[in-house]
């Protein structure tokens, strides 16, 4: 053998290797956690300044908090550029339910429809990394526009729009700060 150690046969370094590997985990805890409560907390009170019921506000409250999580990654590099596919296919997702609802009013069939129209639109334009994106986006504005038919269109889905860019902004934040605590590229 070669009279190196190795650490599974000492517990001291299992024991600290065991503390560091709990370390990392409790931080990331850390990060996921400060990330949903700030952009939760973000977009509740600018949301409170949109058009809409009290339930539109704490839906677009989660939006935000859904995006930070969807957007942040293990790295920063990854982060960044989740938040970039993130917004791009939530604003391609917010202008078609814009144009969509401005014509038609909310129905299932016509959710399905749109969200298929998005999802093909992504593929054709060979942007396919932003299309469950978008298409989630035609979703949440569906459905607020069905809870709160009194929101114009747009209104609705700028208000949305405004929310993944919350969100995203907070996780690429984090990702920023946490980069120097967690020693990520």
């Amino acid at each position: 053998m070669s009279g190196s150690k190795s650490s599974a046969g000492n517990p001291g370094r299992r024991v600290a290797g065991y503390l560091r590997e709990c370390a990392a985990a409790l931080l990331t805890a850390v990060q996921f956690a400060l990330v949903a409560a700030i952009s939760f907390s973000i977009a509740l009170i600018i949301s409170t300044h949109f058009p809409g019921s009290s339930d539109s506000v704490m839906i677009g409250a989660l939006w935000a908090l859904i995006s930070a999580i969807v957007v942040l990654q293990d790295t920063r590099s990854s982060t960044i550029k989740t938040a970039w596919l993130r917004i791009f296919g939530s604003c391609i997702g917010a202008v078609f339910s814009a144009v969509y609802l401005t014509f038609f009013p909310f129905s299932l069939a016509g959710m399905g429809i749109l969200i298929g129209i998005v999802v093909f639109v992504c593929v054709l334009l060979r942007i396919p990394g932003h299309l469950r994106l978008a298409a989630l986006t035609v979703g949440i504005v569906m459905v607020i526009s069905a809870l709160n038919p009194a929101i114009p269109p747009v209104i609705n889905a700028a208000d949305r729009f405004v929310e993944v860019i919350i969100g995203s902004s907070v996780a690429v934040c984090a990702a920023w700060i946490f980069q120097y605590v967690l020693h990520r590229e």
